[in-house]
């Protein structure tokens, strides 16, 4: 991306979603709005890594972390800090069984946010667990320039984050539904991306993954199904190759292109996006500060 589409990106928008097939036309233009961060307080949109975690006076760092927050959605993925990247597979029949176990201790979920008075509750939308009956509440606080502490309502944790960038006020979200529910996800925060793609149908109740495997006595394909989940982070330009994937909940999409955009075109004099969507898709756009001169810097310009 040049310097010039860089420090173009500025503009908020509210996007109208609209239901789309193949050969349909661009998503509507941004609408100007005076601010990008909405009920949010203003620092709190951008990328955030956590630094560690307080629980019964003990500190550790048991997962590596990324937060993705724009100014209402978000995406949390979770990797246990000693999980293996697996570079001999391609997929997950190149695993084997205590390989796929491995995996099910993986965390992540996307959603939308709402605080009040700093007490945040992020609602999920797509779990890599299985869903917790519990609501998903801290208080945060922020501790100096680039730092947040997370703290439990009864006091059982704290948490340090450090921001990662601050996403300048660029953002964008494209989702894409099929029948009313969330299949993927597209979020973006400056030179950040948080992707998600859900799994065909939602888990059943359970502790976690690993005790759904074991009350279960689930197949290898049944086991399959449940992980066959992806929440992926990366950067736009600032890894190898753009788009470039950093953490995955997929180990063997960790370093590669994000294929998910490549079905995205910028609505060129239109301002606006135009998905190559497939029927039964709805793609809507509910996110976008981005001008129609950064949504080309960003993606290839619909002819």
């Amino acid at each position: 991306m040049s310097r010039a589409a860089v420090a173009a990106f500025a503009i908020l928008a509210a996007v109208v979603g609209v239901g789309c097939t193949r050969g349909s036309s661009a998503m509507p233009a941004p609408q100007n709005s005076a601010k990008a961060t909405g009920d949010l307080p203003p620092w709190l949109p951008g990328v955030w890594s956590r630094e560690w975690i307080l629980r019964q006076g003990v500190q550790s760092s048991p997962s590596t972390v990324r937060y993705l927050q724009t100014p209402s959605l978000f995406g949390d993925v979770r990797l246990p800090i000693d999980r293996a990247r697996f570079r001999h597979a391609a997929s997950f029949a190149d695993l084997a069984d205590g390989e796929l176990l491995i995996l099910a201790t993986q965390r992540g979920f996307i959603g939308h946010t709402t605080i009040e008075k700093l007490v945040s509750t992020w609602h999920h939308e797509v779990d890599f667990q299985p869903r917790d009956p519990e609501a998903d509440i801290g208080r945060i606080e922020r501790a100096g320039a680039g730092r947040m502490y997370e703290r439990a309502l009864d006091g059982s944790y704290t948490e340090l984050w450090w921001s990662l960038a601050s996403g300048d006020d660029r953002f964008l979200a494209v989702r894409l539904e099929r029948a009313g529910r969330l299949e993927r996800i597209l979020l973006v925060a400056g030179d950040y991306f948080f992707y998600g793609r859900n799994r065909a149908k939602d888990l059943p109740a359970a502790a976690s993954l690993d005790a759904l495997i074991a009350a279960t006595n689930a197949s290898r394909t049944t086991v399959i199904e449940y992980l066959d989940c992806e929440l992926s982070v990366g950067r736009i330009r600032g890894g190898s190759t753009p788009w470039e994937i950093e953490f995955s909940t997929l180990p063997w999409r960790e370093t590669r292109h994000l294929d998910f955009v490549d079905r995205i075109r910028a609505g060129g004099s239109t301002g606006g996006l135009t998905p190559l969507a497939e029927a039964g898709e709805t793609w809507t756009v509910p996110v976008n500060t981005l001008s129609s001169e950064d949504l080309a810097a960003l993606f290839p310009v619909a002819r």
